[in-house]
Formats: C-alpha cells, sequence, structure tokens
C-alpha cells in the first residue's frame, strides 16, 4: 500500500516534472514568440527623415521604417511601441534589451560585431550639402578631399554612421558634431557650418526644400555605400532572423518599400511648405 508520504513524494516528482517541462517550453520558444507573448513590438528610434520622423507636438512616429515597423508589428499580431533613442546609444540600447530592433541601422562590420541585421530595406550613400555662395568650397569639387581644408567645417549628426564615415575621411576639416538632423541644417544656414554631411536622400529632400541657395556634393569615390536594416539582437537564432528578413524581402520585391519611402519624402516635404 502506497504511504501518504509516498503519495506526496510522487505529486512533487509529477509537479517538478511538469515546471522543468514548462520551462524548457519557454526556452525553445522563438525571439518572436515571446514578443507576441509580451503584446507589443519595441522598437528603438532615433530620429532621421525620411527613415524615422517624430512629431515634436503629439510624439507620434512617422518615416518608412517607422512604418515598417508598425506593418511587422501587424503580422506578429502586436501593438507597436516606439522607444525613442538618440544615434549613439541605438546600437547599446539593443545590446541592453531595451527594444527589441533598431530602426533605420545602417550595416557596417563594426555594428554586426555587436548586433545582427536584417536585410537592407534600402541602399544607402553619402551627400555633402552647401551653400552655392560658399566661396570655401572650391567650384568642381568631386571628392571629399577637394573640401578637407583647414577652415571647412562639417556639420553631422553625432553617432550616426555618416559621422563615422566622414571621421575617417578628413583630416584637416573641423566636424561638429551636433544631435540631430535639424540641428546640422541650421547650422549650415546660419554658416556656423560650411557643409552637412548626411545620408544623400536625406539631403536631397533638404535641398528640393531649398533649391535656391543649396548644391549638394556626391563625393567621388564615394564616402560610403551600406545597406540600411533592422538592428537585431546579437544572439537572435538564424530562424528568428529569417522571419525579418522574409517579411522586408517582400516589402522590397512587391514595391512596398519604395510606396512608403515616396510617402514619407512627400510628409517631409509637406511639412517643409513644399
Amino acid at each position: 500500500m502506497m504511504t501518504t508520504f509516498t503519495k506526496a513524494l510522487g505529486i512533487a516528482a509529477v509537479a517538478a516534472a511538469a515546471l522543468s517541462a514548462s520551462a524548457q517550453a519557454q526556452e525553445n520558444q522563438g525571439y518572436w514568440q515571446q514578443v507576441q507573448s509580451s503584446g507589443k513590438l519595441r522598437c528603438g528610434a532615433a530620429v532621421a527623415p525620411p527613415y524615422v520622423m517624430r512629431d515634436p507636438a503629439t510624439g507620434e512616429y512617422s518615416g518608412f521604417f517607422a512604418d515598417l515597423c508598425r506593418e511587422f508589428a501587424g503580422v506578429l499580431e502586436v501593438e507597436p511601441e516606439f522607444v525613442d533613442t538618440t544615434w549613439d546609444n541605438i546600437v547599446a540600447g539593443l545590446q541592453a534589451g531595451k527594444w527589441d530592433m533598431s530602426l533605420a541601422l545602417n550595416r557596417t562590420p563594426v555594428r554586426a560585431m555587436a548586433v545582427q541585421f536584417s536585410v537592407p530595406a534600402m541602399e544607402y550613400q553619402i551627400s555633402l550639402v552647401y551653400n552655392k555662395e560658399n566661396p570655401k568650397i572650391p567650384a568642381g569639387a568631386v571628392s571629399v578631399a577637394d573640401v578637407d581644408v583647414a577652415g571647412v567645417t562639417l556639420a553631422v549628426m553625432s553617432g550616426t554612421a555618416q559621422d563615422k564615415a566622414i571621421s575617417a575621411a578628413v583630416k584637416n576639416a573641423t566636424i561638429l558634431r551636433l544631435p540631430t538632423a535639424d540641428e546640422t541644417r541650421l547650422a549650415l544656414q546660419s554658416r556656423r557650418a560650411d557643409m552637412v554631411v548626411d545620408a544623400s536622400d536625406t539631403n536631397l529632400l533638404f535641398t528640393q526644400a531649398n533649391p535656391d541657395w543649396t548644391a549638394t556634393l556626391n563625393p567621388e569615390p564615394a564616402l560610403a555605400k551600406q545597406g540600411v536594416a533592422f538592428g537585431l539582437p546579437l544572439g537572435l537564432a538564424a530562424s528568428d532572423v529569417a522571419v525579418v528578413d522574409i517579411f522586408l524581402e517582400e516589402k522590397v520585391a512587391t514595391g512596398a518599400v519604395d510606396a512608403l519611402i515616396a510617402k514619407a519624402a512627400d510628409e517631409v516635404l509637406a511639412a517643409a511648405g513644399q
């Protein structure tokens, strides 16, 4: 006959086995299944029009990477949550688990040692915008070397891919690092800076809004050419990375990303009164 003590041991063993099985199932759960369990997809967002924009009055996010965050959240059937950050912290915050993915992150070897990347949503290169009446910028300049002279100040958003690229390329010009894209453009308009270094599509929007006085230098050779992607946690399983890749591949192939880019560009130009 089974004693009360033996019965208790049996019940405890069954309970322990059940807990162990539950813990094992949780460990085997994919990253996106855990996001689904939480009910929200946290997207780390640093402002860089037209990739990511934020209305200072309402806090509402727009831009085509913000839209992609919303659409991927829809695939997971969770709510998107935007976590405000800076370009100096967008990688570190992802490493620390403050959000699930970083928006509009340039794929670079240095960053790839700290985080993983999805496939690119678009290709990126850097241009330099300047006042066409500025005597410091030589006529016929075609390379960074042509403007890398003492007395020339280059404004760039601190911590961005363009910051890293221009810092490695110049030896004589002064680099003015500022927190936001708006501040770099104000520096150019106020003549505190001679050139703005930014993504070519972002600079294109700026020149379209100010065609009377701006000019663009697209460096030859190129200052940088990289894919712009979602940043993902470094330890993410290949199967979890594939979920994002498949999502983005379809969006690119069907022209959905191009449509989102055009929509974001229209929003920027509308805000500038164009």
